[in-house]
């Protein structure tokens, strides 16, 4: 029975995404939640500045009022550890695709590229067109719009990657692996360039405070490194643990049918 199956790469991502949502968290509670605490505060403070008082949405039947501690505690944990195992879950099995189709790289190889080729479509290159903004920045009449072209932006830059893979793979069995990998580099850079200058830019910062706002963006890129590199690398020494063991008992079974 061969180990190496989609299943067992899901189960592995799975547990490396637990533990990259764990670290992402410890990242996000101490170096994002300051700012978001100050951007809150800007907020409330713009809020009872204001001539025309805002709705209270606490007053509505049906609405559940979640303290600011639990929003940043247990809150923050939960949607770390599900986007983790998510992700996790998701790295594992484009792995378990290309894992021996990827010229002559080893499974530890691979895994570690698909990693990182994941952070760069799907948090760096739309993080760089549509950075992350916090509470009290945008326009609550655009914000449909907004994310409408993030995720436009997420599609592209996820297509334009798998293209790219493809591509190639394609390449590689006429030209050098160095070649090939320069050429789709400058196709998907040339693909995600393009859309970035086409799709919507947002520009709604008004009079925020530009070191809060730094501060948020700086923690949010690297709360995104956090989750991708603690996947990356669990995930990656976890698939090289899997393949040892599949490589050992193919050994022993040629082995044994030799004697």
């Amino acid at each position: 029975m061969n180990p190496l199956t989609p299943a067992a790469f899901l189960l592995r991502g799975l547990v490396a995404g637990v533990i990259a949502g764990l670290f992402t968290f410890g990242v996000a509670f101490t170096l994002g939640e300051p700012s978001v605490d100050s951007a809150i505060a800007l907020e409330e403070a713009h809020a009872a500045a204001s001539p025309t008082p805002a709705d209270d949405d606490h007053d509505q039947p049906g609405m559940v009022e979640v303290s600011r501690d639990n929003q940043k505690s247990w809150g923050l944990l939960t949607g770390t550890l599900a986007i983790g195992a998510a992700l996790g879950g998701l790295t594992a099995l484009a792995a378990a695709a290309v894992v021996g189709r990827l010229g002559s790289l080893s499974a530890r190889g691979a895994t570690a590229l698909t990693a990182l080729l994941g952070f760069v479509a799907i948090a760096l290159v739309p993080f760089l067109k549509y950075p992350a903004t916090p509470p009290a920045v945008g326009n609550a009449e655009t914000i449909n719009g907004r994310t409408a072209s993030y995720f436009g932006m997420l599609l592209i830059s996820v297509l334009a990657m798998i293209a790219a893979v493809v591509v190639a793979r394609r390449l590689m069995t006429r030209f050098a692996g160095y070649t090939s990998v320069v050429v789709v580099a400058v196709g998907y850079l040339a693909v995600v360039g393009i859309a970035s200058a086409v799709l919507p830019t947002v520009d709604e910062l008004g009079t925020f405070p530009a070191d809060t706002l730094w501060y948020f963006r700086r923690s949010s890129l690297l709360t995104l490194a956090t989750l991708w590199g603690v996947i990356g690398v669990v995930l990656t020494g976890l698939v090289g643990r899997l393949y040892d063991q599949a490589s050992a008992d193919a050994e022993r079974r040629a082995l044994a049918a030799s004697l």
